[in-house]
């Protein structure tokens, strides 16, 4: 125990008052009191306690009085009401007007210890609560998703426009875009962010295990089911779920959710006694749902029914302008992590960076530099840091196009120049590595310096 837990303890009966504050200081908690209702209410409007353990019968006030005060100054403070006239009536009163619990006279000590230390749990447990959503609701804030780019500014838009809805909304964008990093920002900045928020990934269930998992099940449904067990549903009721990789969900199953959307109710397995529901439902795909459907692989009425705010995530390597600012908030979030000195990517680096393709997307970025903080010694980040297979990514080359008219060209000297440029990109790149270069072009080193030598190229 310690001192920084105050108490207040109010009785009109002097000797008992004097005792209860004694034992309370004993285990250590820092103890006022006070004998009657006005003095036990002016000090409440001063000073802050964690509990408070009042009689119901006073001189002057009730304990109800003090309960309907206290809630009023702090609705954190427990109240513990002590009477010598126990009844049911008053017992249930005092649990309604917002008391912690009920102890009648003579006070059991040890029992009084175990209600204050179950009342400080529940304290804990709300404040930590509480700290967890504003952590949550600070790190899924809008501001938190990078991106300046057009593609990205569309995303923000439309998300400012839908988040403070309960419309249903499917998520569309290749792996790794960052799509329950949206789902969860539309939650925790919305109407519902005071209420759960359950993600699922329909595809890493088992399909024998997805049905109960979703909807729960009742005891002897099949076997292994020993007991009635909530679903996922149940669980974020009055809140959001997220059906994260939805179109991998069987035929059968999609027929249960339609149901479970349409009538906003759901039924364990097992049982026919359905549980109503008021949850806002995010799914999320990366693949193309339309295309399952005309396969009749995915349910059109399902489809529609979770389509009705689609919002598509573009891939990294559509927003190139993007890729900067990412990587700068990677490099703070792990430098610090490692407790590494803020490190930095040098010009070179970065182009080739902004020229990949991102096959991964933003996730790939954030494991690529992680694993460059973990292993690399110096504070700066250089294209020789990179994996050989970001010098050879298809898109670090240039795509040119030549129209023959009647004219005719120069085919020698437009192979010329276009091989200069080449070469010039591939120096410029690696940083003038002739051997990374060389492997860029698909070269051998030897015939990369005899070009370089014949164009009086500067390496």
């Amino acid at each position: 125990m310690s001192d920084d837990i105050r108490i207040l303890v109010i009785d009109d009966d002097n000797s008992g008052r004097e005792a209860l504050s004694l034992l309370l200081q004993s285990v250590g908690y820092s103890v006022v009191s006070a004998a009657n209702g006005e003095d036990a209410l002016e000090i409440i409007s001063q000073e802050q306690f964690q509990i408070i353990v009042s009689d119901l019968f006073l001189p002057d006030k009730s304990g109800f009085d003090i309960l309907q005060s206290v809630r009023k100054v702090s609705s954190a403070t427990e109240v513990i009401v002590v009477t010598g006239h126990a009844s049911a009536q008053t017992a249930v009163r005092a649990m309604k007007e917002g008391a912690f619990d009920y102890i009648t006279k003579p006070i059991d000590f040890d029992e009084l210890k175990i209600v204050v230390a179950k009342a400080l749990e529940k304290q804990k447990l709300l404040s930590e609560n509480v700290y967890l959503r504003k952590q949550l609701q600070g790190r899924f804030d809008f501001s938190n998703i990078i991106g300046s780019s057009p593609a990205m500014e569309f995303v923000f838009e439309r998300m400012r426009r839908i988040v403070k809805t309960d419309s249903t909304v499917l998520i569309t964008g290749e792996s790794g875009t960052g799509k329950e990093l949206v789902a969860r920002a539309l939650h925790y900045n919305g109407n519902r962010k005071d209420k759960p928020f359950i993600a699922v990934n329909c595809g890493a269930i088992p399909e024998s295990l997805l049905e109960s998992e979703l909807f729960g099940h009742v005891k002897g449904a099949f076997t292994g089911a020993i007991s009635d067990k909530a679903g996922k549903f149940e669980a974020a009721n009055h809140g959001t779920i997220f059906l994260d990789e939805i179109g991998t969900m069987p035929l059968h199953l999609q027929t249960k959710l339609l149901r479970v959307l349409q009538e906003q109710e759901v039924e364990r397995v097992g049982s026919n006694k359905p549980v109503k529901l008021h949850v806002r439902v995010i799914s999320a795909t990366n693949i193309d749902l339309e295309m399952k459907v005309n396969q009749a692989e995915f349910r059109e009425d399902l489809f529609y029914r979770l389509n009705v705010i689609p919002l598509h995530l573009p891939p990294l390597r559509e927003r190139q302008q993007d890729i900067m600012p990412l990587a700068g908030y990677f490099l703070e979030k792990y430098c610090k992590l490692m407790g590494r000195t803020m490190m930095s990517v040098n010009k070179q680096a970065l182009e080739v960076l902004e020229r990949y393709s991102w096959p991964g997307n933003v996730r790939e970025l954030e494991n690529l530099i992680e694993r460059i903080i973990a292993l690399t010694d110096g504070t700066v980040i250089t294209s020789n840091d990179l994996p050989a297979g970001f010098l050879r990514d298809k898109r670090s080359s240039v795509g040119v196009r030549i129209d023959l008219n009647e004219k005719g060209v120069d085919l020698v000297a437009t192979l010329g120049e276009i091989e200069r440029t080449l070469i010039s990109q591939a120096l410029k790149l690696t940083g003038g590595n002739r051997a990374k270069a060389s492997t860029l072009l698909g070269i051998n080193r030897t015939t990369m310096v005899e070009k370089i030598k014949r164009l009086k190229l500067e390496a």
